[in-house]
């Protein structure tokens, strides 16, 4: 039976990837670290703590972090006036609303950005819950956050379905052993998507909602109890 959907939020139902690339790199470049965007971008999707240690490694002054943090908070700030979800994603969570489904929120965002978002989606009516970066303490690709967002929806993992847009989404979702369905829309290839165990990949969540009867969200039963 429907039981709960778990949403990424920066990628999947807002188009926001990019800004937070441009916002990543004018952070660190603040501080003397200069990564081709293309390897931020490719690094988008998981959590400050984990992002920067992806791109800057292990070795890294750590007494940074916490700045280079909150510079990236201030420099994304600029883009809310702008930010905009991506068409069908309000629709998409009424619709599976309407067919019985609990919508869980799982972003990692700030509680600030988060708040911004919400505004930006319009679709509090139907959304149950959602985490924030408060609600863990480690990000995608560690399953903390999934867990959160199962939690927060009173589900175990045979009784949720997630949907992201990066590899780092189907990753901690399947390290919580919650199938993942994926959308293009944050710019990561199908390919990756898939290599990752994501079990079903579309354009947008726009397509998504056109093709919702033939998705594993009209049937989940398929991959409840599937190991992944």
């Amino acid at each position: 039976m429907p039981a709960a959907v778990l949403f990424d939020v920066d990628g999947t139902l807002l188009d926001t990837s990019y800004w937070h690339t441009i916002a990543w790199t004018e952070a660190l470049a603040q501080f003397g670290h200069t990564p081709a965007m293309a390897r931020i971008h490719g690094a988008i999707g998981m959590g400050g703590d984990q992002l920067l240690e992806h791109l800057l490694g292990q070795d890294r002054d750590r007494s940074e972090d916490e700045a280079i943090s909150a510079a990236h908070q201030a420099l994304f700030a600029r883009f809310w006036p702008g930010l905009r979800a991506f068409d069908g994603a309000a629709a998409l969570l009424r619709e599976l609303r309407r067919r019985g489904w609990s919508i869980v929120l799982a972003s990692s965002a700030s509680a600030r950005d988060l708040k911004v978002m919400r505004r930006a989606l319009d679709a509090d009516d139907v959304i149950d819950a959602a985490t924030s970066a408060d609600d863990v303490d480690a990000s995608k690709p560690a399953p903390d956050l999934v867990h959160a967002a199962l939690a927060k929806a009173d589900v175990g993992p045979g009784q949720a379905l997630f949907v992201g847009d990066t590899p780092w989404d189907v990753q901690a979702a399947s390290q919580a052993e919650v199938a993942c369905i994926a959308v293009l829309s944050g710019g990561f290839g199908e390919r990756a998507l898939r290599a990752d165990g994501a079990i079903e990949v579309h354009a947008t969540v726009a397509e998504l909602l056109a093709r919702l009867d033939d998705s594993a969200l009209a049937n989940p039963a398929r991959y409840a109890a599937q190991p992944r």
